[in-house]
């Protein structure tokens, strides 16, 4: 019995080491938003934009984030970079794709706006 706990011993030990590292290493490749933009091809700023964007339109509008999100990443990637610092520019953006969801009939009048 003792020969297979020493053996189990450094299977675990090598297990975590190696794990370890990959955590720490996660925090330095952290690149602020405008750097990653900065990176990223048109396609990506899009996709990174969305990513931050959807979680903030999601708790104004929980069941339209996603038409909302998508309506709003038609802007220009300054404006909705804007959006993501300013919640009452975000909160008034959101309003307004509601008004024109409600004038297209794509949701009801007294749908999720209220």
């Amino acid at each position: 019995p003792p020969p297979a706990a020493a053996a189990a011993a450094p299977a675990a030990a090598t297990a975590a080491p190696a794990a370890a590292p990959a955590a720490p290493a996660a925090e330095p490749v952290q690149l602020s938003l405008p750097a990653m933009l900065a990176n990223a091809t048109a396609e990506q700023q899009k996709q990174i934009l969305g990513e931050r964007l959807f979680p903030q339109v999601q708790g104004l509008q929980p069941e339209l984030a996603g038409k909302i999100t998508g309506m709003l990443l038609e802007m220009d990637n300054s404006e909705v970079l804007l959006l993501l610092d300013n919640q009452e520019a975000l909160v008034a953006k959101v309003d307004e794709a509601i008004e024109v969801l409600k004038q297209h009939n794509a949701i009801p009048e007294d749908g999720a706006a209220e």
